[in-house]
C-alpha cells in the first residue's frame, strides 16, 4: 500500500545491480543471486520520494546552520535504520570563492569523535566521469578514437572485440558487471583486502553473454582502464593525477588501485556495509569496510577525498574546461536507461539519460539536472549540478544500506538553500 505521507516525485532513483533491484522488487530471495551488487555506483536520476526529513524551511539566520539541521535530522532519523553515523556536505554556489562545507555526526557509530566538514570520503562511481574524461583526452590527442572497438585493443577478450570504447562509457555494450555475480561476492567476503587485478575482476563475466540495450556494469570501466594503460604505457593513476588532479589543484582527491596510506584513511570516519539481504555478504554486515582494499573498484569507483574538491571537480567537468568542444559534446551525448537508444535531452518520456560517465534527469523539483550517486561497501555519495544556475550539491553518508534514503537529505538540503536564495 502507498504511505500517503511520501511525496512522489517525477523522476524515481535508478540504483542498479542487486541493490537497485532490492528497491524496486522487495526482498524476494529470487532477486538476490540473479543480481547481487553493483555496489560501487548505485547510478540516479533523482530524486525518488522525500517527506521523512524535514528541511529547515524558511531562513533563521545562519545558512551553515541550517544546513547541518538538515543533517542532523537525517542522522536523527534514519542513522538507526541505515547504520550511519556521519554526514557530510559541500555546497559550490558560482561566484563565490570557499564551497559551504558542513558536517553532522560522529566518525564511528555509537562512537563520540565529531566527524570533520573536510573528511575524506569513498565517492565510488562518480570517479567514472574521470575515467571518461581521460579516454577523452586521448581522443583529443589522436591516439584513439572510441569507437575504436575492443578487439583493436584488447584482442584477448574476443567474445567482445566488436564492442567499442564509446559503448563501454554509456553502458550499452551489453557487458555485464563482475560485481553482480556470486563468485565476486563470495571472494570479497572472504578477503575483502585481498588485491584484485583488472583481469581477475573481467574474468568474473568474461564467459557471459551480452545484454542488448543499456546495461550498469562496472567491468566496462575496468575495461576502460585497462585501455587507457595500454594506449598510454603508463599507469591509470599517474594519468590521472598528471591530467586532472595535478592541473586543477585537486590535492584531497586520491586515487589508489589498492590500499589507501594512513595519511589518507586518517581522514575518514569509518563506512558501514549494511545490506542485510544477501546471503554472500552476510558476514561483511555491520563492519567497517572504509579501509580496506579498493582494488575491486578501480577505474570505475575507487576516487577518494574531500566533498569541497569533489565539487570544484564537477564544476570543471559541466562546465567543459578539460575537453576540446567535440570531447565535451560526446561526453553529455545521452543514451534512453530505458531503451539504450540515443537521446538529445531527458523529457518525460526518458526522464532519464546517461552520457560518458555522467548522468541527466529531469523532475518537478530539481528541474534538468546532472546527478550521479556512487556507492561503496561503505560509502554513498551523490552530487547534483543544476546547469541553468551552475550550483553544486553533494552530500556523503557513511554506510551503504538496504534502505538508502540520501536522496531526502539532498532534497531538504536543496530547499534550505532556496530558502536562503541559492538555487
Amino acid at each position: 500500500m502507498a504511505d500517503p505521507n511520501r511525496q512522489e516525485l517525477p523522476a524515481r532513483e535508478r540504483a542498479v545491480g542487486a541493490v537497485g533491484m532490492l528497491r524496486r522488487r522487495g526482498r524476494r530471495a529470487g532477486v538476490l543471486v540473479a543480481a547481487l551488487l553493483a555496489l560501487v555506483t548505485a547510478a540516479c536520476a533523482v530524486p525518488t520520494t522525500v517527506g521523512d526529513v524535514t528541511p529547515a524551511g524558511a531562513a533563521t539566520g545562519s545558512l551553515t546552520r541550517d544546513l547541518r539541521d538538515d543533517l542532523d535530522a537525517y542522522l536523527r532519523l534514519r542513522g538507526q535504520s541505515e547504520h550511519v553515523s556521519a554526514a557530510v556536505l559541500s555546497v559550490n554556489v558560482p561566484g563565490r570563492p570557499r564551497t559551504i562545507d558542513v558536517a553532522a555526526g560522529t566518525t564511528r557509530f555509537s562512537g563520540t569523535q565529531p566527524v570533520a566538514a573536510n573528511s575524506v570520503v569513498q565517492i565510488g562511481s562518480n570517479t567514472k566521469a574521470f575515467t571518461a574524461v581521460v579516454m577523452l583526452q586521448l581522443e583529443a590527442e589522436n591516439r584513439l578514437s572510441i569507437d575504436d572497438t575492443l578487439g583493436q585493443w584488447l584482442p584477448q577478450y574476443r567474445r567482445w572485440r566488436d564492442v567499442t570504447i564509446r559503448s563501454l562509457l554509456n553502458m550499452t555494450s551489453g557487458i555485464t558487471t563482475y560485481d553482480a555475480e556470486p563468485a565476486f561476492m563470495k571472494d570479497f567476503a572472504a578477503n575483502p583486502n585481498a588485491f584484485l587485478t583488472q583481469k581477475r575482476l573481467v574474468s568474473y563475466v568474461a564467459g557471459r553473454p551480452l545484454k542488448p540495450g543499456y546495461n550498469y556494469s562496472n567491468t566496462n570501466y575496468v575495461l576502460a582502464e585497462m585501455i587507457i594503460e595500454k594506449v598510454t604505457g603508463d599507469s591509470y593513476a599517474h594519468q590521472l593525477h598528471k591530467r586532472i588532479l595535478r592541473p586543477l589543484g585537486l590535492r584531497d582527491l586520491y586515487y589508489e588501485e589498492h590500499l589507501y596510506p594512513r595519511r589518507v584513511t586518517d581522514r575518514q570516519p569509518a563506512g558501514y556495509f549494511f545490506i542485510d539481504v544477501l546471503p554472500p555478504l552476510s558476514p561483511l554486515v555491520g563492519h567497517d569496510l572504509s579501509r580496506d582494499s579498493m582494488s575491486w573498484a578501480r577505474a570505475a569507483g575507487g576516487i577518494v577525498g574531500t566533498l569541497s574538491q569533489m565539487t570544484v571537480w564537477d564544476r570543471a567537468l559541466y562546465s567543459g574546461i578539460l575537453l576540446p568542444a567535440r570531447q565535451q559534446a560526446e561526453l553529455v551525448s545521452l543514451v534512453s536507461t530505458k531503451t539504450g537508444k540515443p537521446i538529445d535531452r531527458v523529457s518525460p518520456e526518458n526522464k532519464d539519460g546517461f552520457g560518458l560517465g555522467v548522468q541527466q534527469g529531469v523532475n518537478a523539483k530539481f528541474g534538468i539536472h546532472w546527478a550521479y550517486k556512487g556507492g561503496t561497501f561503505g560509502f554513498r555519495t551523490l552530487h547534483i549540478y543544476f546547469p541553468d544556475t551552475g550550483l553544486v550539491i553533494a552530500v556523503s553518508l557513511n554506510s551503504q544500506p538496504t534502505d538508502d534514503q540520501i536522496i531526502k537529505l539532498m532534497t531538504s538540503v536543496f530547499d534550505t538553500l532556496v530558502a536562503h536564495g541559492i538555487r
